[in-house]
Order: structure tokens, then sequence, then C-alpha cells
């Protein structure tokens, strides 16, 4: 029996075990968490009746093995759900599956994406689309500088060496300005034109102008929603419970079929022996136990990675010394969510979409206002009413803040942030504060990983890396990759069968959400 430590148990963690316990009876995955929780970023925090979905997480994928493996584990609903029926909204429910949210928990719902962009409070579609709506809501001036600026950015492209220059080539310099330039700096802190055009690279590299006007064209003869860019999917899969409900089941499949889970365990060490890993040393920190900053050394033939890089290079002593000076100034983005239960909102329902006691029927709201730092806005209702306490009665919403670890935002007592972002949302019109039943706030330490600073060298602390034979670094922080959480879990598949042919060759791993044809175009046969 080979044992595989597996740092962390999130997406990219718990899906590598998962895969290997598939694919072998000789391999026994340890899997090590820092946290109570599983899930990582992707996990779903409850206050009282009420869950937070920590992010957002849309289950959509255009690759085949992330979609079979989530059906695996959750069914897709075969009758509707509590809004579907108040609403009578007709679907495509998936009868042959028995699984009727109404009367068993482990299920996927089908949900409708909407998401859109709130400026000058108005809304406008995201993406943009090219409604009349649209137009009017930019003005007649702003409009035209818009068509013209993107004509000239067909003709005359910019050398793609920052974030900025690549969303003017897609988009040309007024929409730009209009709709990603204050956004992004309020999401990384950094104005675009410091950050690496990887980032668009690999989260917008399909989308553009151009893309927005064939899917309009294509849309009423297209079938299958795989066929176009993420970005512009119109429904995807969620847990009922939200995303944490999906690792958590997926943990104790995992548990079933032999694997170990460890929480509350932080790895402080790893021991080399010449260009492999012998050993990881962890640390108890839940502050409750008696063995609270206990120590364990657990030997390992493989180790997967899913920490983040900086933190890996502080456990390695034999890290190189120019390579470890780039790991561990790697930047990252901070994130802090406040939860607000409300007896309404301010803004209204202008859409032809139903919706109950006609709320405006968005997953997602991008805050574009300048005078806020209030980045994104959740309505967890239309995730899944299961998320809410009194979903008929009452709204229960997520207020995203990206921020920096000890920055003066998360710094802010938990009361005095609620204050903040309260007073925000007020100003901009969305709420009144004399509504707020509720209120609640969770952090999150490197949610992002970012693409400036060191950033430009990481190359050569990745090349170190694939030099230790048995270590796989997989999921978001384990590549300091912004990946998506389908990516993150393909990067746990290709480490699992990397393991199971006893490869060092970690390319196609690393390779995971760089190509092009991966964003545009669905592998049938999941390769």
């Amino acid at each position: 029996m080979k044992n595989v430590v597996i740092i962390g148990a999130g997406p990219a963690g718990l899906t590598c075990a998962y895969s290997l316990l598939k694919e072998s009876k000789e391999i026994k995955p340890i899997i090590i968490e820092e946290s109570e929780f599983i899930g990582g970023i992707s996990r779903t925090e409850k206050y009282k009746d009420n869950r937070i979905d920590i992010g957002g997480h849309r289950f959509f994928s255009k690759d085949k093995r992330v979609m079979d493996l989530w059906q695996e584990v959750l069914p897709l609903q075969s009758a509707p759900a509590k809004d579907d029926i108040i609403l009578n909204r007709e679907k495509s429910f998936f009868k042959s599956n028995n699984a009727d949210p109404e009367k068993q928990d482990d299920v996927f719902l089908i949900r409708n994406r909407i998401s859109r962009i709130y400026y000058r409070n108005r809304f406008f579609d995201y993406p943009i689309s090219l409604k009349p709506q649209t137009f009017i809501n930019m003005g007649l001036k702003n409009t035209f500088f818009a068509g013209v600026d993107y004509l000239k950015s067909t003709v005359k492209k910019l050398p793609e060496d920052s974030l900025e220059n690549f969303y003017i080539n897609r988009f040309g310099r007024t929409l730009y300005e209009l709709f990603f330039e204050d956004y992004t700096e309020k999401l990384w802190g950094v104005h675009p034109k410091n950050i690496s055009a990887d980032w668009g690279a690999q989260r917008v590299k399909g989308l553009s102008i151009t893309k927005v006007i064939l899917n309009a064209l294509k849309k009423p003869f297209s079938k299958n929603s795989k066929n176009v860019e993420t970005s512009l999917i119109e429904e995807f899969y969620y847990p009922k419970f939200g995303p944490g409900q999906m690792w958590e089941k997926l943990s104790c499949i995992c548990k079933e079929k032999g694997a170990e889970l460890k929480t509350n365990q932080k790895v402080i060490k790893i021991n080399l022996d010449g260009d492999r890993v012998k050993s990881v040393i962890i640390e108890n920190t839940d502050e409750k136990s008696s063995d609270f900053k206990k120590q364990e050394e657990i030997f390992c033939d493989y180790l997967v990675s899913s920490m983040p890089i900086k933190d890996l290079a502080n456990s390695i002593e034999e890290f190189p010394e120019e390579e470890k000076e780039i790991a561990v100034n790697l930047p990252y983005r901070d994130f802090i969510t406040v939860g607000l239960l409300l007896k309404k909102l301010e803004i209204e329902n202008k859409t032809d979409i139903k919706t109950i006691n006609n709320n405006v029927p968005d997953c997602w709201i991008y805050v574009q206002e300048r005078n806020v730092k209030l980045g994104r806005l959740q309505i967890f209702n239309n995730w899944s009413p299961y998320m809410v306490d009194d979903f008929k009665e009452h709204i229960w919403i997520g207020l995203e803040y990206f921020c920096n670890e000890n920055d003066d935002l998360w710094n802010m007592s938990p009361e005095k942030f609620i204050e903040f972002a309260s007073n925000e949302l007020e100003k901009i019109g969305i709420i009144k504060k004399e509504n707020i039943i509720d209120s609640f706030t969770t952090k999150v330490k490197k949610a992002y990983p970012a693409y400036f600073g060191t950033y430009k060298d990481f190359y050569k602390v990745k090349n170190y890396l694939d030099t230790i034979n048995n270590l796989y670094c997989v999921g978001r922080n384990g590549q300091h990759r912004y990946n998506n959480m389908d990516h993150s879990m393909l990067t746990g598949i290709e480490a699992s069968k990397a393991i199971i042919k006893n490869s060092p060759d970690k390319s196609d791993i690393w390779n995971v959400n760089t190509e092009k044809e991966y964003h545009e175009e669905i592998n049938e046969k999941g390769e």
C-alpha cells in the first residue's frame, strides 16, 4: 500500500483522492486540512439557518470528466424545487434520477445564470450584451465612442504586456474604462496596467465583443450551452445547500473508500530525501483540542500540494534562496463577505423574469460604482431557495470585498465592518438599513493568487518544484493560478493519473487552463 499525502481538502485535493481511489486499490490517500472546513474557498458557511457561498460557485464545465464526477456525487433534480413550484417554472428535469429536492437533500438543482453590472444606478448585462437597453443606459456619447474604439481595437492591436491592453484589444478603450478598469482595480488593489495579461488569458480568453455578437446570432439555433464561451452560459448546476455540500459529500465517499482525512492539521515541514519528498510534519491547529500544537510525522510515497506556494516554500528547508525569495513574496488578495438578512431590497425587478416577491433575479451583481469599495453582491435566494431560512419573506445577500491581510478593511472589527458595508449599500440605493434583520461576516485568506510583483519570475519557482519527482502541485493556490473550480479539479485528476503511472512529468497538470481550445470547445472525450 502506497501513501499519497494530499495537502488541502478543497476541490483539487478531494478530486485527486477520489480519482486515485477509483483507479487503484494499492493507494491510500491521506488528506491534510489546516482548517475545520471541507471545500477550501468552495465551502459553504452557515449562519443560523442561512448559508453563504464563499465567492459564488457555478457548477458548469466544458470537460466531461468533471461533469461526470459531479453527477456521481449528487444527482440532478428530477422534480421542481421550492421556487420552481411557486413560480410554475418550466424546466427539463431528469425524471430518471429520482432526485426530488423537496424530499431529499443530496441533489443538484438546475439554475438560471443571471449576472449583471450595477453602474450609475443602472443595470447592464454581464457579459455586456448588444440589447437596446445597454445603449440607452450608456448614453449616446459613450455608445458612439465605444463603437469607434472597438473598431480601432480590431485594426490596431496593443502589445499584450498588461491586463489593461488585453482588455482594450478585445473591447476597445471606452468599454474597458466603463466596465473593466475600476472593478479590476477593486479586485486586485493594483491598476490593470500593472497586472500581467496572464490573468485575462486564463479567465476571459474566449470572451470579446466578437464572441458576444456571434453568441447572440447563434442563440436561436443553439441547443447545447456547452458550445458557448463559459462566461456566456445561461444555466448551471448547484447543490441544494451550496457548494460545500458537494465537497463534504465527496470527502465522506473518499473516507468510505479508504482515505484518511485529518482536519485542523497544518503542514509545517516537508522533508526531502534527494529529489523526493520523504515525509511531512503536521501540527494540530485546534486550540480547543488537548492535542493543540501536537506534531506528527507522516511518511509518504507521493505528495500532492494545494497549499499556497509561499507556504510550501517556507516548509522546505532545501528550497533554493533565489526561488524562495520569489515564492514567499508572491502576492495574494484576501476576501471578506458580509451576510445581510433583509426584509427587502430597494432595487426593482424590471426584467421579464418571474421571481419570488418580484425580487431582482441576479445570482451575482458586479458593483462598478466608483464611490464604494464593494466589489460584488450575491443574492443567495437566487442560487438556491434552500440557502435561506424563509426565502419567501427574507432576502439573504452577501457583500464581497477584496482586501489585503492586515490592511484597514481586514483589521476592522466585525461590527464596524458590517456598519461600513451596510452604509455603502445604502449609499448606492440597493438597501435601506432599516430593513436589515440580521448580519454576519467571514474572512478568507489568500483567496486570489495575484499576477503582479514577483509573479513575473514564478516560472523559476515552478521549475524548481518540478525537480522534486514525487511532488505534484494542484489547485488555485497550489499553482498560484486563478483557476475556476473545475480547473482545480482537473489538476487533481491529472495529478492522480501521473501518480498511477509513477510519472515525474508534471506538464499535464500545469497545462490545465492554459490552452485556448479548452475555453471555446467542449472536449466530449474528456481528454
